[in-house]
């Protein structure tokens, strides 16, 4: 198996679905530590704090909340690490670290002081493929007043986010999805392109 070298530069890739887990980051209020992109540099920081290695950092992108004008526009990123950690595990430390920035979960969708998500642990389906199945074909108003309960891999809206994929696509452009079998640049490149023109570099 190629090696990747500890600690890749931003806009560095991975082989194709190595044992990684793939991290989505996004924040679209200030905090203690400062603003969205500082926050998130602060969970970067926290993550390998904790023990994980930053294997690949995607660039920051400045996305518009969704829904549309539900509040002020994210700044969103990617990361592929590498940690000891089971799935479960791994969704722990995220909450920590968004608990310990200030992360209040009042509701879904809301705006938020930061947002870490799991997108993939490796190649793992969580708790099944008829599971995740159903989630991912889950009509957009039922996604607003429906939470799962359970812990879903791979997150079961990642193939129709652009503003998850266009930064994923820096750091994981050939992880191809277990259920539907197309790597993340194909599912970047099967959004609608106004989806695709309105994600932005933000530095």
């Amino acid at each position: 198996m190629p090696q990747v070298t500890v600690g890749v530069k931003t806009g560095g890739t991975l082989p194709q679905n190595r044992s990684n887990i793939l991290v989505a980051l996004g924040s679209n209020m200030s905090s203690d530590v400062g603003s969205p992109i500082e926050t998130l540099q602060k969970a970067i920081s926290e993550l390998e704090n904790l023990g994980a290695v930053i294997r690949a950092k995607s660039r920051f992108f400045r996305t518009p909340a969704v829904p549309s004008g539900s509040g002020p526009d994210f700044v969103n990123a990617a990361l592929a690490i590498d940690a000891p950690w089971s799935a479960p595990e791994t969704i722990s430390r995220l909450h920590e670290i968004e608990a310990g920035l200030g992360r209040r979960r009042a509701g879904r969708w809301e705006q938020r002081i930061i947002d870490l998500d799991l997108l993939a642990h490796g190649d793992a389906i969580r708790p099944n493929v008829a599971t995740v199945r159903t989630w991912m074909e889950l009509p957009l108003d039922k996604q607003r007043d429906t939470a799962p309960g359970q812990l879903l891999l791979p997150h079961p809206r990642m193939h129709e986010r652009a503003f998850v994929l266009v930064p994923l696509a820096d750091v994981a452009p050939d992880w191809v999805h277990p259920i539907t079998r197309r790597s993340v640049v194909e599912m970047r490149d099967a959004l609608p392109p106004e989806d695709l023109s309105m994600i932005v570099p933000a530095e």
